[in-house]
């Protein structure tokens, strides 16, 4: 396999990862690493931290991984596109849908692997979710539900809860279900004291007919990262925080209570939790990266992928502002 030369621009808490992982990873070489803030984590090693993405570039490196606040990943983005580097840019792609057309463009144009961090399509239990549903375990698709709480993290800063952490969900439901969203409808609240929202419901429907709903916080004091897929058999239940996955299916009990037997429902039947192997998402995620800069396969999240997501995010803020639902057209 042919090593490939990478650079990772941004030392934070996200940072400091992908530079464990790239050290891991068979067939690829950190050889450079840029943060103008320094090295808070000590995660260099023997490597000098560059202050800006043109010595970054001047390594000589063949890919980076862009981990900066997301006000910045237009401008590094677009540096490494002219460079002829192919890029992974942690999510949201870009602060706003405008910037994220750019990043796109720019890649495609160049010929380039751009890819974005939308890190849970790595998940174990989501894997095996998605291959599960497309042989048709489930039957037809009824709802997608996610709920991801928890504390307020201290490295965010200039953007809300909904291009932070509802990104991941949006990427997700459209993903597992391979159908985009056509209408989304949210209410948002603020109550930490900053100026970007830090809560959000919001309620889609997909192209697919599926209906959605997100629950995402910054304000829960426990951590919940659950995916609920409920459908014609039963209910798949994904714990994305220990990649377990399991399966409620619906019971075949029947009643001779003839007043109840008349509506249509269902009754609990047996739960089923799968055996799955737990790779690390994260490394995952840099191997299909690898793999799609040699040609290899095509399985990253692109850069026009994460473009609809931001769109779809940013149609949940704007119905939050205005009380009203917002329809998504087709790309």
């Amino acid at each position: 396999m042919a090593e490939l030369r990478i650079g990772v621009i941004g030392l934070g808490m996200m940072g400091r990862h992908h530079v464990r992982v790239t050290r891991e990873v068979d067939g690829v070489r950190l050889v450079a690493v840029a943060d103008a803030q320094g090295d808070p984590h000590g995660v260099a090693g023997g490597l000098p931290v560059l202050e800006s993405v043109a010595a970054l570039i001047e390594q000589g490196i063949d890919a980076a991984v862009v981990a900066v606040p997301t006000g910045y990943h237009e401008a590094v983005a677009l540096e490494l596109a002219n460079a002829g580097v192919h890029t992974l840019v942690e999510k949201p792609i870009a602060s706003d849908s405008a910037a994220g057309e750019r990043v796109a463009a720019a890649f495609e144009r160049a010929g380039l692997v751009g890819a974005v961090g939308h890190i849970e399509r790595y998940n174990p239990a989501l894997q095996d979710l998605r291959r599960r549903l497309e042989e048709g375990e489930l039957g037809d698709l009824y709802q997608i539900a996610t709920r991801r709480q928890g504390p307020f993290p201290a490295r965010i800063a200039d953007v809300g809860v909904v291009k932070d952490l509802g990104t991941h969900d949006i990427d997700l439901t459209a993903w597992l279900a391979q159908s985009r969203y056509t209408a989304i409808a949210a209410r948002t609240t603020t109550r930490s004291g900053r100026p970007h929202e830090d809560m959000v419901s919001a309620t889609g429907q997909l192209e697919s007919g599926a209906i959605t709903n997100h629950l995402v916080n910054w304000l829960s004091p426990m951590k919940e990262r659950i995916t609920v897929v409920t459908g014609e058999r039963g209910a798949f239940v994904a714990d994305t925080v220990s990649a377990d996955l399991a399966f409620y299916e619906n019971g075949t009990q029947t009643t001779e209570w003839e007043s109840v037997a008349a509506f249509r429902g269902v009754s609990e039947g047996s739960m089923t939790r799968y055996a799955l192997t737990k790779r690390e998402p994260l490394r995952s995620e840099h191997e299909a990266f690898r793999d799609a800069i040699l040609g290899i396969s095509s399985n990253t999240v692109t850069m026009r992928e994460g473009l609809t997501t931001l769109r779809v995010a940013e149609a949940v803020v704007d119905s939050a502002r205005t009380g009203q639902s917002r329809s998504l057209p087709a790309a």
